[in-house]
């Protein structure tokens, strides 16, 4: 998975207003209910039908290490998408999106000077309207290279082509 996808991943968990099941039958049982049928969770996990309803009568309850991240992968992606809507709703249509990086910034000068490139963190909060374009891009399958060039150009309107009024001392 990609970076940004991953952190808009963590964002949508810190949304949960439950937590997603624990237990391996609780996980297992979760899938059923989404997918219908046991034949459809072994195709969407790579197991076995047999090794699913394994899992979901608590016959087997250590899976392998790669299964049970796919498990929690697939239960995390299915869990509460009301929610993750409700949330990447309000994101679009009037609270945005904040966005920190860390990028090296500065301009060509001897080493040493307070001119020099160094890294700086940077903390910017997004309007809708780039929160809606990152969300239409990543539901339609966009790569990290787009999504990443979609946070740059609201980086570059919001924060380096702000007219906002510099401090300066008088």
């Amino acid at each position: 998975m990609a970076e940004i996808e991953d952190a808009i991943e963590r964002a949508d968990l810190e949304s949960f207003t439950r937590q997603p099941p624990k237990t391996l039958q609780a996980r297992i049982n979760f899938l059923i209910k989404q997918l219908k049928t046991t034949k459809a969770v072994a195709a969407e996990l790579g197991v076995s039908q047999r090794s699913v309803e394994r899992y979901r009568k608590g016959e087997r309850k250590h899976p392998p290490k790669a299964i049970a991240d796919r498990i929690e992968a697939a239960v995390r992606q299915r869990w509460q998408p009301q929610v993750r809507k409700r949330r990447q709703k309000r994101a679009a249509t009037t609270g945005g999106i904040t966005v920190e990086t860390r990028a090296r910034f500065g301009y060509t000068a001897p080493v040493g000077t307070t001119d020099d490139g160094r890294l700086r963190r940077l903390t910017v909060h997004l309007p809708p309207a780039y929160a809606q374009r990152l969300f239409n891009a990543r539901n339609a399958g966009a790569d990290d290279r787009q999504l990443r060039q979609i946070i740059a150009e609201g980086l570059k309107d919001v924060y380096f082509q702000a007219c906002v009024p510099r401090n300066s001392a008088a």
